[in-house]
Formats: C-alpha cells, structure tokens, sequence
C-alpha cells in the first residue's frame, strides 16, 4: 500500500473521530465541566469538577483532545496550559465508578472510555506547541495522562502525585508503560508496583515534574505565559526556571526516597514479581518490610501485568506503549479483579478486596501473557 493511500487512509479515520465526537458531544448537556479558554496567544483549559477532585469523564477528554487539535492548527495560539479547579486537585484520575458501572452492564463505555483517553494521551505526546501541565494538587491516574506526556510540569507544595491502580485490579495506565521505566534505576518500577505518593518538592525530585513552584507564584507565573509574545520552547522554559529560582520552599529537605534508592534499585532488580517479594522478604530492614507488606495487598494479577508492562515499554514509543494499554485495559475488563478492587476501595470501602487468582504463584505466565494479546480490529489506532 502506498504511503499516499495510509496517510489519506488516516487522515479519514481522524476526521470520522472528529466528526463522530462532535455529535457525541452536542447531544451532552454538560457545559462546565472542562472551561477552554483563549488568554492572549495562550489557550487554557481548566478542569472544572473540583467536587469529584476534577476527575476526567468521556466528555471532558473529548472537548480537551477537540480544542487542542484546534489550537496546534491556529496561528494566533503560541502555547497550552492545562490546570485544575477548586485548589485541592489537578486531576485525580478517570471517572472509573462510572467505567465500572459501564463494564458490569455490558456497555461500550468502557472501550470507547479507554480509547479517546489514549489517544488524547498521545496527542499531548506529539504537542507541537508548548504544553503546560500545572499540577498543583492531587495528580494520579487519567491525571498523570494529561500532563506527564507534555513537554513541561510544574508541581508545587501542594502536589501530589501516584499511580495506585495496582490497588484497584488495573495496572498504570495513561502511557505509565511509558514514562515510568524512564525514571532514574529502578524508581518507576517501584512507584508503579507499590503506588507510593510522592508529594511536592519530590515529584520533581523524581523527574516526574520538569520544574518545582511554590503554589503563591503560580498566578503570576500564568499571567507572564499568557502574556509571552510567539514564544519558543526555550522561551517558556525560561520563564518556569526564573520561577522555579524564586521558590526556595523545602529545598534544605532532602528527597524523601534519597537514603533508600539504592535499596529500590537493589531490591527490584530480579526477573519476576516473585523475586521481588523474595529480595523484599529476605532484606529484613523497615523499608523493606513495609514495601513488601504494601504488594501483598496488591492484585497479583495487576502485580505481574504491570511488571511486564514497565519492561516492555522501556523499549517502546509512547504510541506503541498506548497500543499495548489498550490491550490491557481490555483485559481487565474481561477479568474479574479490577470490578473487586473498584468495590473494596471506593464503592464499600472496606479496604478488604478478594483476589482471583489470590497469589502470585496463581498467576501463570499463559494469564499474563493473554492480556498482551492483539484485539485484533478492536486493538487502538492513531
């Protein structure tokens, strides 16, 4: 096939998308729940669902992915922030009650959900203007999305950041395939089994943030973004680092992974979950011991899908990664632990789930392997 035919090929498909999310979204009533909004050359998308900690709907992911489509092809746009509302959260994941609710009664929701989510993932991936991620609260799942994939994160004191979903039977999605095992050693590894929350000054510690601001500066720092004149990525980067010199807050304090690092890239190092658990067990330090009880209380399944996930994605473009999610979002919908963890953590709260399989050891290679199968017509396309 010639490439004349892919890309007219393509360019149907993302027009079909396109046309086919502005009807979805003029039979919505919801106006407010994401504001779009263009500040001088800049255009700003605020996440309006402070009452849920902003947490992304189809809805939402769908305007977002439409106006940033817009404003890459507008001349009279230099630059995107993206930002949350209410001053409690960035975004603190995908809306997966509803997800839940969707799988159980066989509705497509749960695929289509999924799917416009990665591909806004790596939309924001490809951004060819600069994109600012302000995330100044709460930022975990679907949240970590919207914003580690842009070229520039600004935390502050009030971030924090996790992806905990090996707690709730799913693994770290939104291209965490991607950007975890690009962490320093065995840190993504670590933050994606156990879900461990890194709080201010320390996701940008990590690499998770670009630049660390204190929570005071960031109106000002907005209002000189908006107010730059045809701004280059050195331009903007420039501007985040005169703030970031400003904010001296907690910088005496040491990282808080600092004293255990060599342990997390010590202990983590083997070739399965097993040996992990073995490495931890063996070590016998409080570190240790406390990590080690935190993934007993993990979905085994999620455990070994998400290992395999971070040592394939190392490998991989933020495409192929999101292509590989889809396949495992799908899995954990045909399964049985992500419903069970959904229950014991936010519908019943009784911190107490059931898994199935309920050990490690249960969990055979064949499993495993299954949820890495190709859908076939069904698997995710850009």
């Amino acid at each position: 096939m010639s490439i004349t035919v892919l890309t007219s090929a393509y360019r149907l498909r993302s027009l079909c998308r396109l046309q086919r999310i502005q009807g979805h979204m003029m039979s919505t009533q919801v106006e407010t729940d994401v504001l779009l909004e263009k500040m001088g050359r800049a255009g700003v998308i605020t996440m309006n669902r402070p009452k849920v900690l902003n947490a992304l709907n189809l809805t939402m992911i769908q305007k977002i992915y439409l106006q940033l489509k817009k404003w890459e092809q507008d001349s009279e746009t230099d630059l995107v922030i993206i930002k949350g509302a209410g001053g409690k959260a960035f975004c603190a994941g995908g809306d997966i009650r509803v997800i839940t609710e969707a799988a159980k009664a066989g509705d497509s929701l749960a695929e289509v959900f999924f799917r416009e989510e990665y591909i806004l993932n790596n939309t924001i991936g490809a951004y060819k203007k600069p994109y600012i991620a302000v995330i100044d609260g709460i930022t975990m799942g679907g949240g970590v999305g919207v914003s580690v994939h842009g070229r520039f994160r600004v935390a502050t004191e009030k971030t924090m950041f996790a992806m905990p979903e090996t707690a709730i039977g799913l693994f770290p999605d939104v291209g965490g395939g991607y950007f975890l095992p690009r962490l320093q050693g065995k840190l993504g590894l670590f933050l994606g089994l156990t879900g461990f929350r890194l709080k201010g000054r320390d996701v940008h510690r990590a690499g998770v943030a670009t630049h660390f601001v204190e929570s005071k500066k960031i109106p000002d720092l907005e209002k000189e973004l908006v107010n730059l004149k045809s701004p280059s990525a050195e331009d903007v980067s420039r501007v985040l680092d005169s703030y970031q010199n400003q904010s001296s807050l907690d910088s005496e304090k040491p990282f808080v992974l600092e004293k255990h690092i060599s342990d997390i890239n010590r202990l983590f190092s083997s070739s399965s979950v097993e040996g992990i658990m073995q490495n931890l067990k063996a070590d016998g330090s409080e570190f240790a011991k406390k990590q080690a009880e935190t993934l007993s209380k993990m979905s085994p399944t999620s455990l070994k899908i998400t290992y395999k996930q971070l040592q394939a994605g190392a490998d991989l473009s933020l495409s192929d990664v999101l292509v590989m999610e889809y396949r495992l979002s799908q899995a954990c919908m045909r399964g049985f632990d992500f419903f069970e963890g959904v229950r014991a953590v936010l519908v019943d709260r009784d911190q107490n789930p059931k898994w199935n399989p309920s050990t490690l050891e249960e969990v055979s290679d064949q499993i495993v392997d299954q949820c890495f199968s190709s859908l076939g017509q069904k698997d995710l396309t850009f």
